[in-house]
């Protein structure tokens, strides 16, 4: 190019055709950049769902087999905080327990005298009505036999009023040492630190032997198997968007690297926000944008934090 030049700046009078030469060759350089276009309509950084996990117990840890970046799956044991108090208490009530058993009544036995003693005082009552009619017998015989007959019945009905107090008295005390025993093993339960969901170990709060209370922090843990990217879009892109719609994702690795990913538009946001410094959007003009939240299933590549792309597909 610039030999053709310097042999036409040689030649008379073609001063001009250099000049606009160059004009043009300006035009289409211009013409050409305005005409690339990004391959993406958002970008934002990638997220995952995190969980902190802290102690339900107070007490000194006994193990905590955890290290920062060990990868573990949800309900797996991963500490233990001291159980020994929790443990006695849990003997005491089932000792208490074993004594109000003890002092439950037996109904049949407590009564089987007084039951006795009324059938054969209804025995002599009839007995007696048999020889009144014949008029073997006086009145008044009668009339004390049914009487006899009337305060064994009370008696009888006092002892069952009686012993079903007790029992429903000693019921309710085994109830609430039931109610105990079960808060204790619950409490016992919680004494096992155990992760609620697979993932990444994040950071780790506590170390072992340390004595921890309620509330605790003991680690967070991340699922770096699903992952979300957090972008930005704008209002004339939100139209092209509804939840459960695939898009293209980006990892953003630095220097032209990237890495596709397929995802699925998990959340929009309901309400619009100024647009973060740190995102761009198709339209940087935009004041306002609306964040949305892309799943993907990871392969151990994309890191929390990690810029990414979004592509909307038309």
């Amino acid at each position: 190019m610039t030999t053709l030049i310097n042999y036409v700046q040689r030649k008379p009078g073609y001063g001009l055709i250099v000049k606009g030469l160059s004009l043009v060759l300006l035009l289409v350089l211009v013409v050409s950049c305005s005409k690339e276009e990004k391959d993406y309509d958002a970008t934002g950084t990638f997220e995952a769902t995190e969980t902190v996990v802290s102690a339900e117990q107070t007490g000194a840890l006994l193990t905590f087999s955890i290290d920062e970046g060990d990868a573990i799956e949800a309900g797996t044991e991963v500490g233990l905080i001291d159980t020994t108090q929790l443990w006695l208490k849990i003997e005491q009530a089932r000792a208490t327990k074993a004594v109000y058993q003890s002092q439950r009544p037996d109904l049949e036995k407590q009564i089987a005298a007084t039951r006795q003693q009324l059938a054969k005082a209804r025995q002599e009552q009839r007995r007696y009505q048999e020889l009144v009619n014949d008029g073997a017998a006086p009145s008044k015989m009668l009339d004390d036999a049914k009487s006899q007959v009337q305060v064994l019945q009370r008696q009888l009905d006092a002892q069952i009023s009686t012993l079903n107090t007790q029992l429903s008295t000693i019921s309710s005390q085994l109830s609430t040492v039931d109610v105990q025993v079960s808060q204790l093993q619950d409490q016992l339960r919680k004494c096992h630190v155990k992760a609620p969901q697979s993932g990444t170990v994040l950071e780790k709060y506590a170390e072992l032997g340390e004595f921890v209370s309620v509330g605790k922090p003991l680690f967070k843990i991340g699922d770096t198997e699903n992952m979300f990217l957090r972008a930005y879009v704008t209002s004339a892109q939100l139209q092209k968007v509804k939840l459960g719609q695939g898009v293209t994702v980006f990892a953003d690795y630095g220097d032209g690297q990237r890495k596709e990913y397929s995802g699925t538009v998990a959340w929009i946001s309901s309400r619009s926000e100024f647009t973060p410094k740190t995102i761009l959007t198709d339209d940087e003009r935009a004041d306002q944008v609306y964040a949305v939240k892309v799943r993907i299933k990871n392969d151990g590549y994309v890191k929390i934090g990690m810029y990414g792309q979004l592509k909307i597909e038309d």
